[in-house]
Formats: structure tokens, sequence, C-alpha cells
């Protein structure tokens, strides 16, 4: 199983049809028409891009199916979730995943940052409600791409015990293969940003 359908099969395990659902970082669409197909018509897709293009080309791959969410394309980076995210949403997501790194077949200049990714995932963890959960897969074969999986990594030493982690990385592959880090919100506790 490639570690994208592995994600998407820990995902169905947590998501059901009506839940609230993110997608940090469109890219192409295919994350976004996964999440819009499991939560089905009753459940909402906010998904958000810095780049028009990456909207766009959601856009035209979620429209070409039936029977998915309502999706709203979010233009703005994945730092401005909690601001761009309807006050009856906070609180109440279920999913918020995030796939790091570039927008295949564009340039490879454009990338997500340490910054704004752990800006991004500590509003990530206020915004999900009791067992929802956070999917990261961080691409690590592009300058940055380590660094950023690693700030991410030290990151996660920071989360109170209202979370547990685990993070993958695929054994015997080539290069530099993406890590796969997951966070299960195990508590609803208040979560102080």
């Amino acid at each position: 199983m490639r570690l994208t359908e592995r994600v998407h099969h820990d995902l169905k395990q947590h998501i059901h049809l009506g839940d609230a659902v993110i997608d940090a970082t469109a890219g192409n669409g295919h994350d976004t028409l996964f999440l819009a197909q499991t939560v089905g018509k009753k459940g909402h897709v906010f998904t958000f891009d810095i780049q028009a293009q990456a909207l766009k080309n959601t856009r035209q791959r979620v429209e070409k199916h039936l029977n998915t969410a309502p999706v709203e394309y979010i233009h703005n980076g994945h730092e401005q979730m909690q601001a761009k995210l309807p006050l009856d949403y906070h609180g109440h997501i279920q999913a918020i995943v995030f796939n790091l790194g570039y927008l295949p077949q564009a340039a490879h200049t454009m990338i997500t940052t340490p910054q704004t990714t752990l800006n991004a995932l500590q509003q990530a963890c206020a915004l999900l409600g009791q067992g929802g959960i956070i999917s990261i897969l961080a691409y690590t074969g592009h300058d940055g791409g380590r660094e950023e999986a690693e700030a991410i990594k030290q990151w996660l030493f920071t989360l109170n015990e209202n979370f547990e982690y685990h993070i993958e990385i695929p054994q015997n592959t080539r290069l530099s293969p993406p890590e796969y880090i997951f966070i299960h919100k195990i508590s609803s506790e208040v979560i102080h940003t």
C-alpha cells in the first residue's frame, strides 16, 4: 500500500458522513476529493492553498464527481485557518490533512515552511473536536523539506496529554521518503494556544 493510500485508509477509520473536515494544503485536490466523498453531502470541507492554481486544480477535480460534500475553497495559507473558518466550526472539526512540500507539476520554489506549518498545526489542535485527527505527510526530498519535518517532530513534544501521536518513516525506500505523522485528540478539554 502506498503511503498516500495508507493515509486515506487511516482517515476513513475516523471520518464519518456529515463531518466537517479541512484540507490544509489543497495541492491538486486528491485529498480534498477524498474528504468530500467520505463526509458526503451532509458534511463540509474547507480547503486551503496560497496558490490560485492549486485551488483551480482542486475545484476541477471535485466538480467531476457527484455526491460530495460542499467544499469551500479558501485562497490563503493554512496558517490562516482559525481566522478564515466560521466560528461555528471551531472545536468541531473531525480531521485536518496536511500534505507538505510543493505543488506537483509547479515551481518547486513555493513550498510550505516550518514557521507557517507549525502555526497552522497549533491552530489545527484547537479546531479539532474530541476524537479528531491531524494527518501530515512531510516530504523531505526538496530544499527545506527535511528541516520542516524535523521542526514538526520537535513540536510534537510540546503537545499536552489531550493528544497522542504516531510517526511512521518508511524503510527500504530510495532517496528521502515522506514521513507520516498522525495526531489524535483524545480529550476535549480546552487547549490554550
